[in-house]
């Protein structure tokens, strides 16, 4: 099951003089996760560092931290969490004490994990988009089922021979639903899944 903030949290603390404030949102573009950066990256701040995840779509940043020691690790601690559709800011103010590659690696990585397991977290449903026609006799059990199967009517038109259903409903139970659906008609409706 893969997750996604349902707001935005954040999480700071104070590692051998340096302090770290992690950000992280919901997201659901590229363009949105960046915007967030810019939004609440410092700019007196040592190091602004990010990573975000939006299905396939991944980046992470490490401004100026040695290689792999920032960004990698936010977006490790997203992927540890099941975590997707989301964007984690890392901002860094130096304390004096350097950290080390491996120090960084676990602050980074640390700060962001401990933001994300703070954060209120929805589970991510992969839905599906449903045309389907019935008459009116059948409309109101089969509003019932659609309900029942955590449908969302999208758009109700109706005709002389009766409603034009559009909806979503979890693609898990499109399937079913579609036999349902035959039962209820007795075979006469359109069923369109797209």
């Amino acid at each position: 099951m893969t997750h996604t903030l349902t707001a935005p949290c954040s999480y700071q603390e104070d590692i051998k003089k340096s302090r770290f404030a992690a950000y992280a949102t919901p997201v659901s573009s590229v363009d949105e996760a960046m915007r967030f950066f810019a939004e609440r990256g410092d700019p007196e701040a040592t190091h602004n560092c990010w990573a975000y995840r939006i299905g396939q779509e991944y980046r992470f940043n490490d401004d100026g931290e040695p290689g792999g020691t920032a960004g990698r690790p936010i977006l490790q601690a997203i992927e540890g969490q099941d975590m997707d559709r989301v964007a984690v800011l890392v901002v860094r103010w130096f304390g004096g004490v350097k950290l080390g590659a491996g120090g960084l690696v676990r602050a980074y990585g640390g700060c962001a994990a401990n933001c994300l397991r703070l954060g209120e977290r929805t589970e991510i449903v992969d839905l599906a988009t449903v045309s389907c026609t019935c008459g009116f006799a059948e409309l109101p059990l089969l509003k019932s089922r659609l309900a029942q199967a955590g449908a969302a009517i999208l758009q109700e038109d109706f005709n002389a021979e009766g409603a034009a259903l559009r909806f979503t409903v979890p693609r898990a139970a499109v399937a079913e639903l579609a036999v349902t659906v035959a039962n209820i008609t007795r075979g006469r409706a359109a069923w369109d899944p797209t």
